[in-house]
């Protein structure tokens, strides 16, 4: 198992970078996000269209890079978490978590005991492979265990009033603020200038800064991430490939088009 490059940043004072894969299943993505000089990424198992089988290919693809591959699952069930994990994920994103009581059930579908009750595989595509000796597998289980991170995406009034339950859960690594949908549920979708809003984006980084934790969210801008660091958070996702795409084809299009009238 590879070392997770989001955390050897963060534990060296440094601020993790990332990108969310969701259109761009494809055996060079790897290469793209790593002369990108990404941290992490994260493939998305929610809002995309990405099979299991596809998610471990881009994990194995990943393998050829230091990039830390991490999973957002499609909701907090044991084999959501158990499959990508054992796929050689380095980390499982979950949406909507509302209660303490999901983030116990992420963190021991995400990690070996006796932190959580991942059940154990060896030998396979998490362990690249290669089979120890049975008197090294609590080596490994302990590795593994400080080598997952676990991130619960806040995305409900009711995820922010449980913040210091689901932070204060062992084996819990982040908080992720899901911005668009927090707002949705809030009743003012769209509305990210509202001053209930704002303050609920506050108190989740806050209440990770608490517990030790990351706090994780997704910028389209750099505007957009310089105004949510003075917020607290620490770590960012910058955008999705295709939103980072058609945004770039469009604007290299319009320029195209004014070019060839003139």
């Amino acid at each position: 198992m590879k070392a997770n490059r989001f955390k050897a940043v963060r534990d060296a004072g440094g601020t993790p970078l990332g990108h969310m894969i969701g259109e761009f299943v494809t055996r060079g993505i790897a290469q793209i996000v790593d002369a990108a000089g990404v941290d992490f990424v994260v493939i998305d198992m929610e809002h995309a269209s990405t099979s299991i089988s596809e998610a471990a290919d881009l994990i194995a693809w990943l393998k050829a890079t230091t990039i830390a591959p991490f999973v957002r699952i499609p909701e907090v069930q044991y084999h959501h978490t158990s499959r990508v994990m054992d796929a050689g994920a380095l980390g499982v994103v979950a949406p909507n978590v509302r209660t303490a009581e999901q983030a116990r059930a992420l963190v021991d579908a995400a990690k070996y005991l006796p932190v959580g009750r991942r059940g154990f595989c060896h030998g396979g595509a998490n362990s690249d492979f290669r089979t120890a000796e049975p008197q090294a597998f609590r080596e490994y289980m302990d590795y593994a265990i400080e080598n997952t991170t676990v991130m619960c995406l806040i995305e409900s009034p009711e995820g922010v009033e449980n913040l210091d339950a689901i932070a204060g859960t062992a084996g819990v690594d982040a908080l992720w603020a899901g911005f668009a949908d927090l707002a949705q549920y809030m009743g003012i979708s769209g509305q990210f200038e509202d001053a209930r809003f704002i303050d609920a984006l506050k108190r989740i980084a806050d209440a990770a800064h608490r517990h030790g934790l990351a706090a994780i969210i997704q910028p389209s801008s750099v505007e957009q991430l310089l105004a949510w660091r003075t917020m607290g958070y620490d770590t960012f996702s910058y955008a999705t490939d295709y939103t980072m795409y058609g945004n770039a084809l469009a604007g290299a299009i319009a320029e195209a088009a004014e070019a060839v009238r003139n």
